[in-house]
């Protein structure tokens, strides 16, 4: 195995770099050591290079970024059964306690001793060399690509405020956000069964390729109030009553608001995206139309391998969601690209080989 470990740090907020750290090594009998070959740069990865912080993870030292990733296994535990050298997998980055209620309970997701990739303090996968248990690795099949790979993590995510939403066959159902966590769970509420699905975006590039990926309706959000905005979705996507469930992967105050009043009465929200700690919210509609309000972190259990067989079994273009796909040097660039808005996915090929 290489000697070294070229890896894309932020140093602090604003702070970009190129470091080469130690490479991992094998700590627990069921470690594995994977070779990135692919990682995607996420919204998350961009929030923490420009302001420090999402919620109560706050940068107070350097990380390398990065969690969306695939790469070939170079290394194995003496535990390890299911994979060997030369294996490809996709990575599912967070690392539960397993011991506390939640992980007992099932809902590894919310463990708040979690150890998730690129999430500070802890280290991602922008790096030649990471170090993983065995059981968050998951093979791909030989027809699917590490590119489609890197493209695992956003879909497990859409997965899960999916699978939190209950979408069910002929109900109506809103995304706000058309990246591509809003734009997997259009097309995953298309193979749920939904009538119709809304994608709601300031980005008209982006609510345009929504309508060719995955929804029925688009609808480019105005600077209105949120009542005039959900009243003019409703009349323009032909919802009746309302939605039957909203997806906000935005965390936009506007959105969550305009989310509430698009909603019919018993339908269901749900909060996908992080924006602002508290926001002003239409607590009164909630009440008086008896909304179930829902969260969504990351993944739980199943989600994963969901997320693999959608991918194997081709049931949306998913590499379409692919914009560029650019080499290790060239990562700050691809970072500012992705700041400004351009393209849906882009992704960071791993260093290259010594």
């Amino acid at each position: 195995m290489a000697q070294n470990n070229p890896s894309f740090v932020l140093r602090k907020i604003g702070e970009l770099a190129f470091e080469d750290r130690q490479v991992p090594e094998i700590q627990d009998p069921y470690d594995v050591i994977v070779n990135i070959k692919y990682t995607g740069i996420c919204g998350s990865d961009i929030h923490y290079w420009t302001h420090g912080a999402i919620g109560p993870f706050v940068l107070t030292s350097p990380i390398t970024l990065g969690h969306e990733s695939a790469g070939i296994v170079s290394q194995v535990g003496p535990k390890v059964t299911t994979l060997k050298s030369g294996d490809r997998i996709a990575l599912e980055p967070g690392i539960p306690c397993r011991r506390c209620i939640h992980c007992k309970e099932g809902k590894y997701n919310v463990c708040p001793n979690t150890i998730f990739a690129a999430t500070p303090p802890f280290h991602g996968t922008l790096a030649r060399f990471y170090s993983i248990p065995e059981d968050f690795c998951f093979k791909l099949p030989d027809h699917v690509s590490l590119e489609e790979g890197a493209l695992v993590e956003p879909t497990a995510v859409a997965v899960h405020m999916t699978k939190q939403a209950d979408i069910k066959p002929g109900q109506n159902v809103v995304v706000f956000g058309a990246g591509p966590i809003g734009l997997l769970c259009c097309a995953l509420a298309r193979v749920y069964g939904a009538r119709k699905v809304v994608t709601v975006d300031i980005n008209e590039e982006r609510v345009r390729f929504a309508g060719e990926f995955a929804a029925t309706h688009i609808y480019k959000a105005q600077d209105e109030s949120a009542e005039k905005c959900a009243a003019r979705l409703i009349e323009e996507a032909e919802l009746g009553t309302g939605a039957d469930r909203v997806i906000d992967v935005t965390g936009a105050e506007t959105c969550i608001q305009t989310g509430v009043h698009v909603l019919r009465t018993g339908g269901t929200f749900v909060q996908g995206g992080m924006g602002k700690t508290n926001v002003n919210f239409p607590i009164g509609a909630v009440c008086t139309k008896e909304l179930v309000l829902k969260g969504s972190l990351r993944y739980g259990s199943g989600d994963y391998r969901l997320a693999v067989d959608l991918i194997s079994e081709g049931r949306f273009r998913f590499k379409d969601l692919i914009t560029k796909i650019v080499p290790f040097s060239e990562a700050e660039s691809a970072f500012e690209a992705v700041k400004a808005g351009k393209g849906i996915k882009t992704l960071i090929q791993g260093p290259p080989s010594e």
